[in-house]
């Protein structure tokens, strides 16, 4: 080796230590805590180690993409979901339905079909519910005489008892002004005695249905949602159809409608309700008109009730357990 160039390659080295210096200074005046400060010091020094910091990032950062389609993929479009298990239900020829179906627990919904219906004897939940609001505003408890046309209302879907109590709460204006406390934009009272006529949306059923069922969110205290349920659990035998067709036992509440309008001749056939199956429980409406017979509209509620709840469970061929189609 010539000794006359190992003073050259020691001046070189000086040279570079000497570089390194103000870089560090400067690294450290701008804040170079920074990744890629720390990343450009590490690598000078140690190649290797940089090499396994940059790929550990990259796949920390692939694991995030990854986690991120993960999350996408596994969203569910309910409505589509809903609208094909429709596509199995057979609706005859001017028919109309439409159907909705909320999980409470979750928060998950969907819905099928639009427009307003006419409720029939759906609204008379409707109605005790603002009867029950009207008395928590005033302090007081429901009069003797009051829970007993409620009973009758609800169990047995009496008239009197309903034209009774719709007379208490001031008619479609009691029930408006109640609705909109309770968060229905789509439902509006019948004209003077015709509660029977008010006009309604499956959405705004299943609003109505978490003031009963669901806390959160209830303008109706626990007293007042525990007395809905309890009449809803009790509906008379011959009306236990509708909605409990997609319980997979004996737990459902429902309030069934049913009217042959005398215009047409054809019925409205509406239902609704909270049912359980696969033991978890879902909240459900079923509006539908135009059936040539009652028996042909009760059977498009309990089909869509099933198509409805499927979208939660996946079981399509649910057996309507409990269930009657007649009265």
């Amino acid at each position: 080796m010539d000794s006359s160039s190992r003073p050259r390659r020691q001046r070189a080295r000086r040279s570079r230590r000497r570089a390194l210096v103000p870089l560090a200074l400067c690294l450290a005046a701008t804040g170079c805590g920074t990744a890629a400060g720390a990343m450009y010091m590490t690598s000078w020094a140690h190649p290797r180690t940089a090499e396994t910091v940059s790929s550990s990032a990259s796949r920390a950062t692939g694991g995030e993409e990854a986690a991120v389609e993960s999350v996408t993929e596994a969203a569910v479009d309910r409505d589509a979901l809903l609208a094909a298990a429709m596509g199995s239900v057979d609706v005859a020829d001017g028919a109309e339905v439409s159907v909705a179906v909320l999980d409470p627990d979750s928060g998950e919904s969907a819905s099928y079909g639009g427009g307003a219906f006419d409720t029939a004897s759906i609204v008379k939940v409707d109605v005790l519910a603002a009867l029950l609001l009207q008395a928590q505003d005033a302090g007081r408890t429901l009069t003797a005489e009051e829970r007993t046309y409620a009973a009758a209302m609800i169990e047995n879907s009496d008239n009197d008892s309903t034209s009774a109590l719709w007379r208490v709460i001031g008619t479609a204006d009691g029930l408006d002004a109640a609705n909109e406390r309770f968060g229905l934009t789509g439902t509006a009272g019948g004209d003077g005695p015709l509660w029977g006529l008010t006009r309604t949306t499956a959405v705004d059923q299943i609003a109505l249905l978490r003031q009963v069922f669901d806390a959160e969110g209830s303008e109706l205290d626990e007293a007042s949602r525990a007395y809905v349920r309890e009449l809803m659990e009790r509906i008379a035998v011959g009306q236990r159809w509708g909605v409990s067709a997609a319980a997979d036992g004996a737990e459902w509440a429902l309030k069934n409608g049913w009217l042959r309008r005398s215009t047409t001749g054809l019925w409205v056939i509406n239902s609704i309700g909270r049912v359980t199956a696969g033991g978890h429980g879902y909240l459900v409406a079923v509006l539908s008109r135009g059936s040539a017979t009652r028996e042909e509209g009760v059977a498009l509620t309990e089909a869509a009730a099933r198509a409805a709840v499927s979208v939660f469970t996946g079981d399509t061929a649910g057996d309507p357990a409990g269930a009657q189609a007649s009265s």
